[in-house]
Formats: structure tokens, C-alpha cells, sequence
């Protein structure tokens, strides 16, 4: 009898061995290019040039690191960048679950088809109407300033009202029903029922428009002109073309910089990202 629970038990010990192997090696391919783009940043221009590479820097040289504080204005880039990205993040939570909560909880005619139109926006890349609100933006006096990187945020994401509109399908028709009721009017649904048991799925849509909006390139790069107005995205391009155009270090040690507050914002967030991923399904 021992022996049957032993044979019983070793395939599938086996089999979660294999698993944590292979997750363990995708997670290698991942991790590598960060590894390498902090060693490169860690290391002078010679050392980056040898063959065979140097993985270890010996010293490491942090004067890279200096060299992008000296050359640019790191810190008003990181300031501009932050601006953009949480105005950008809280108008996207903001309007698209708005959105998503009336095309899952209220009730009204032709709110179906309205739906499948919002969604088939997808469909249009960006470069289809980037000219036409460039024009708009000039009109208005915009050029040269964040509110069309931040502004278009507040009139709802396609992708991101989507996925809140199937969180919000599974949550209980009667529980909306029982407070209109007694009597509480939509937004008071919206913001003390709905909203509270969103979270997980409005950390994603954060999540996700906070990346997006850090590591934006075109929109900065269409509308600013002003060096002080600079995102870091642009500013890597800046100070890359004009400043270092061969230095590998300094141009690691920038890009690393860039990516630093992505990577501790993901790590913060990770267990709320992942409960909103795994609840957010496909009921519809």
C-alpha cells in the first residue's frame, strides 16, 4: 500500500517540478535584459566594448549615473513624467469605469449596439487620427503644454471600459437593484456599491495606463517643444542624440533610471494586478 502512494505521488511530483523549472527559465528570459542593461550602466565605455563582454563590472563605475543628472534636467523630466502619468491614470479610472458601469448596470435602449461601437474604436490606430487632433489641439492653443497628453484620458479608454464592463457583470444585478430601491440614486450606487468592490480591476486599468503614459514617446514628442516640458521618454531621446551618441553607459544608466519606477510600481502593486486579472472574466 505504501508503494501505490509513493508511485501515486512521484509523477506528480514530477510534474510541479517541471512546471517551477520551466517558469523559473521564463523568468530568466525576462530578467536577463534588465541584468544586462544594469551592467552595462555599471561599467565605462571601454568595458562595454570588450569581447568577449564583461558581465561584472570591476569596479563598478557610477559616474554614468551622474552623467545623466548633469547633462539634462533629470528631475524636471521625472517631474513632468509623474504629472502626466497620474493625471493620465486617474482620468482614465475615472471615466472609463463611469462608462462601464452604464453599459453593465442601467438599463437603456440601444445600449448594446452603442457598446459594440465603442469597442470597434479599437480598431483605429493612432496615426489614423493623429493629424486631425493635432489640428484640434493648435486650435485650441494646446501645443506646447500636457493637457493633450493628459485631457483625451478623461473620455474613456475602449479597451480599459471593456474590460471594467466585465468586472462590473459580475457583479450582482440585485445588489444595484436593491439600493435603487431604497431609494439611492446611480452615482451613489456607483460610488459606494460598485466602485469599493472594483478595486482590483481599477488597479489593473492604473496599472496599465500608468506604464503606458510613463513610457509614451509619440504624444510628448508631437506636442512638446519646450526642453522644460520634457518627459523622460523624450528626454532619453534628447540626451542620447545630442548628448551621447556613442556612450553606451550613460545611455544604460538613463534608460535604468527610466525604468526603476515601473518596476517598484509593479512590485507594489502585483498581488492587486493579479487578483484583478483573475477576476476580471469574460461573462457578457
Amino acid at each position: 500500500m505504501p508503494r501505490s502512494r509513493s508511485s501515486a505521488a512521484s509523477p506528480a511530483l514530477v510534474g510541479q517540478v517541471g512546471r517551477h523549472v520551466a517558469l523559473a527559465l521564463v523568468g530568466l528570459a525576462f530578467i536577463v535584459p534588465v541584468l544586462a542593461l544594469i551592467s552595462t550602466s555599471l561599467k565605462t565605455q571601454e568595458q562595454n566594448l570588450r569581447i568577449p563582454p564583461m558581465w561584472i563590472p570591476a569596479p563598478p563605475y557610477f559616474a554614468n549615473y551622474a552623467a545623466a543628472f548633469e547633462t539634462v534636467p533629470m528631475l524636471v523630466f521625472f517631474r513632468n513624467s509623474l504629472f502626466v502619468a497620474v493625471v493620465s491614470v486617474f482620468g482614465v479610472a475615472l471615466s472609463s469605469a463611469v462608462v462601464a458601469y452604464g453599459f453593465s448596470h442601467i438599463r437603456w435602449r440601444g445600449r448594446n449596439l452603442i457598446f459594440v461601437v465603442v469597442i470597434s474604436t479599437m480598431l483605429l490606430p493612432y496615426e489614423v487620427t493623429m493629424i486631425s487632433q493635432y489640428i484640434m489641439f493648435a486650435n485650441l492653443g494646446w501645443v506646447n503644454t500636457f493637457l493633450p497628453l493628459t485631457v483625451p484620458h478623461f473620455f474613456g479608454v475602449p479597451f480599459y471600459i471593456f474590460m471594467l464592463r466585465q468586472f462590473f457583470l459580475r457583479i450582482p444585478v440585485e445588489i444595484t437593484e436593491a439600493a435603487r430601491i431604497d431609494g439611492a440614486s446611480e452615482f451613489r450606487i456607483f460610488a459606494r456599491i460598485v466602485l469599493p468592490l472594483a478595486v482590483p480591476a481599477l488597479a489593473v486599468v492604473a496599472l496599465l495606463q500608468f506604464v503606458a503614459s510613463w513610457n509614451d514617446f509619440l504624444g510628448p514628442l508631437i506636442y512638446l517643444n519646450d526642453p522644460n516640458l520634457y518627459t523622460l521618454s523624450l528626454g532619453m531621446h534628447y540626451f542620447r542624440t545630442s548628448l551621447f551618441q556613442t556612450e553606451l553607459g550613460p545611455q544604460a544608466a538613463y534608460a535604468f533610471l527610466i525604468a526603476l519606477p515601473v518596476i517598484v510600481v509593479f512590485f507594489l502593486a502585483q498581488r492587486r494586478f493579479i487578483q484583478g486579472i483573475a477576476l476580471t472574466g469574460l461573462k457578457g
